[in-house]
């Protein structure tokens, strides 16, 4: 089998994750920082590698694209390292001042632009402060109502809202529901990873493999195979964020209008620069050590998959984004108030990839858009049940509408509102009703009545 990106199959012809594979993934999650970080690293742990600090008028140690692709065919790489791109505007990364942010910081971003009721988002605050810095809720939600004045009910649903934010497996009470959140946010619902994660983590921890497959009737491939998702889950998603720590970010992305189209930018002109070693480079050409020769060619393998790895995560990311402001260009035309509902499982379905790997595209990422600096996830909101794609702020819009136009004298009740709604194709329960309609401080039907 050829080096690269695959799945290769063992002989009980069961999928095993490569190491190439394993490190794409990890690289699509980055964030900026993160991917600056990790290039250091493996420069530092590759000779043929080096960073340059201050790029001189002409670099002949700089890997050229045809010299890179000569190599890839060498090592047998069946795709291509580099793909042409088009000279982008905007590039200057001057302009962008770094935002001092925490997790706490983080998450009440996102929950300024949740759907939720003034009230609701007094609760969200608290819940927010009750998160340390790896991201688990540190209350319990009996204290959080006595603390809020609120009820357990609304705790409990204000909580199910934060623990739907960047990153995923926030808000979790404990590491298996870190671990489950995380599932969801990906869509891995794998009956024998989720058993693993709600009944045999201290199993897996101890290597108890038999034991685990004994248990829940499996081969201990199938074990093996649950392990490396789980493996790739994040048991402090929070400190991904800020780590505990104040830290610097900077958007990921731009959007940009240029004439009459939005053009998305990916901003990864402050990650490390890289060139060859030219004294290592040229040892390759010499076999008179077998044993250097092996290591350098190891390690060319290892520099040609982590640029690869990087080229794959710059064209996956912009894909996605592209297909974001396409589908939600109203927002970036007029702002918040025109956000449509859209899932990840819309985007992966529209690109023809896993929906796992649209939330890994999106996890942690921040976009500099005409309207303010936000996490790509806060377009990935929940889409009320209907027949044609609509916006809980669309609801609510048409029921005050519905409201505004009823007749004083014969308010329409709640269920006459949701069957007011189904006729125009949205259907929505009565509870949801009512939930949206105290939300919009509308009083009941009784209510109103009495006041006119």
């Amino acid at each position: 089998m050829k080096a690269g990106y695959s799945l290769e199959f063992s002989q009980t012809q069961k999928l095993v994750m490569t190491p190439e594979l394993r490190q794409a993934i990890a690289i699509l999650q980055m964030n900026t920082q993160e991917l600056a970080t990790l290039i250091r690293q493996q420069v530092e742990e590759n000779p043929l590698l080096e960073i340059l600090e201050e790029p001189p008028e002409e670099l002949p140690g700089e890997p050229e694209k045809d010299e890179l692709e000569e190599w890839a065919e060498y090592l047998g790489f069946n795709e291509p390292v580099f793909e042409a791109r088009e000279e982008r505007a905007f590039r200057s990364y001057e302009t962008y001042t770094p935002n001092e942010i925490t997790l706490r910081d983080h998450l009440a971003i996102q929950l300024g632009l949740s759907d939720l009721s003034p009230r609701e988002r007094a609760v969200g605050e608290y819940i927010i402060g009750n998160i340390d810095h790896n991201g688990y809720l540190q209350a319990d939600l009996e204290e959080l109502a006595l603390a809020t004045g609120a009820g357990i009910d609304m705790v409990e649903r204000v909580l199910r809202v934060v623990q739907t934010f960047d990153p995923p497996g926030v808000g979790a009470r404990d590491l298996r529901e870190c671990l489950a959140l995380q599932l969801d946010a990906m869509g891995i619902h794998d009956e024998v990873v989720r058993a693993i994660v709600q009944f045999h983590l201290e199993d897996l921890a101890a290597g108890r493999r038999q034991k685990i497959a004994k248990k829940l009737k499996v081969s201990l491939e199938e074990v093996d195979r649950a392990k490396e998702i789980i493996s790739g889950l994040d048991p402090k998603p929070g400190a991904r964020v800020s780590g505990g720590q104040i830290t610097y970010i900077r958007p990921d992305i731009t959007v940009r209008k240029v004439g009459a189209e939005f053009v998305v930018i990916l901003n990864d002109q402050d990650l490390p620069r890289v060139f060859w070693n030219p004294v290592y480079r040229r040892l390759l050409n010499y076999r008179n050590c077998p044993e250097t020769h092996a290591f350098l060619r190891r390690k060319l393998k290892e520099a040609l998959n982590l640029l690869r790895s990087i080229e794959q995560r710059r064209r996956t990311v912009t894909r996605v984004m592209e297909t974001i402001v396409r589908r939600q260009r109203e927002f970036f035309e007029r702002g918040f108030g025109q956000m449509k509902p859209m899932t990840l499982k819309d985007i992966a379905e529209e690109l023809g990839i896993h929906q796992s790997t649209v939330s890994r595209a999106v996890s942690g990422k921040y976009v500099d858009t005409p309207f303010g600096v936000v996490p790509v996830k806060v377009f990935f909101a929940n889409r009320v049940n209907s027949d044609v794609p609509v916006s809980s702020d669309s609801v609510k819009r048409m029921i005050q509408v519905l409201v505004k136009e009823e007749d004083p004298k014969k308010p329409l009740s709640d269920m006459e509102i949701a069957e007011a709604l189904k006729k125009r194709g949205i259907k929505v329960s009565r509870r949801t009703v009512a939930k949206y309609r105290e939300m919009l401080g509308i009083p009941s039907s009784a209510r109103r009545r009495r006041q006119e």
